[in-house]
């Protein structure tokens, strides 16, 4: 396969589109490996140098990544949520263009001990309902969310199959509308164990962890929320102009 060398478009620039075109069609997965710069030298009857600055740019323009090592591979795209605005899962996904999905690892009850008691206004010892999902976007995992709901006001969840947006689920069949979070932080912290398999990522992993309160329109607690996000799947932004 050759590039048109009779085009005004230099060569690079044609390399990098037939790069950009297989990535966005799919016939290039986030995660898959790109062949190697004499690969595509030699597949495209260019030069390595030419090569080397298709391949460049688009890991400056975040479709690539380079791993020491190991070569190039598609990068993952970011889902973009705005940290100060209150965004669903699946609202964040589908403001970025891709499909959210949702399986669910655990549900069932639990005893509160005296941390979680406290973060939900209960007693060491009561009931809460605990759901563990690792949200998926265009079938890529992205986060493992753990909420921990009051057992007595949420205990139908336990009846629900909860694969799609749990927001809209309660609004639509509960009339619960979940309107606003109280003491919301995020850290970063690393991904081990059980965690790093249920993500499909190695230890060591960089993760956000975001903890969170969340309450609906006449102030009652719905659930305590931790969610472990890839950060290298997922960006928060500040402000409309930080969102690219």
């Amino acid at each position: 396969m050759k590039l048109d060398t009779d085009n005004l478009t230099p060569l690079y620039q044609q390399l990098k589109e037939e790069i950009k075109l297989s990535i966005t069609s799919g016939n290039l997965k986030p995660g898959q490996k790109i062949p190697t710069e004499t690969e595509l030298s030699d597949k495209y009857d260019i030069s390595r140098i030419t090569v080397r600055r298709a391949i460049e740019e688009l890991c400056q323009e975040d479709f690539l990544i380079k791993k020491q090592g190991k070569g190039t591979f598609v990068k993952y795209q970011k889902i973009q949520r705005k940290i100060a605005h209150l965004m669903s899962f699946s609202e964040a996904c589908e403001a970025n263009g891709m499909v959210p999905s949702s399986k669910v690892t655990h549900k069932g009850i639990i005893y509160a001990d005296h941390e979680l008691a406290k973060e939900m206004g209960m007693e060491t010892g009561d009931q809460a309902i605990f759901i563990q999902r690792v949200r998926l976007a265009d079938g890529v995992p992205v986060m493992c969310e753990n909420n921990y709901f009051p057992y007595d006001s949420y205990s139908f969840l336990l009846d629900e199959p909860l694969n799609d947006s749990l927001y809209e689920l309660l609004k639509r069949e509960y009339q619960i509308e979940v309107s606003y979070s109280q003491d919301s932080y995020i850290d970063v912290i690393r991904s081990t164990g059980d965690l790093s398999q249920l993500l499909q990522v190695t230890n060591g992993e960089p993760l956000f962890f975001l903890f969170t309160k969340m309450y609906d329109t006449k102030h009652r607690l719905v659930h305590v929320g931790k969610q472990y996000i890839i950060s290298s799947r997922y960006r928060f932004y500040l402000d409309e102009s930080s969102n690219r």
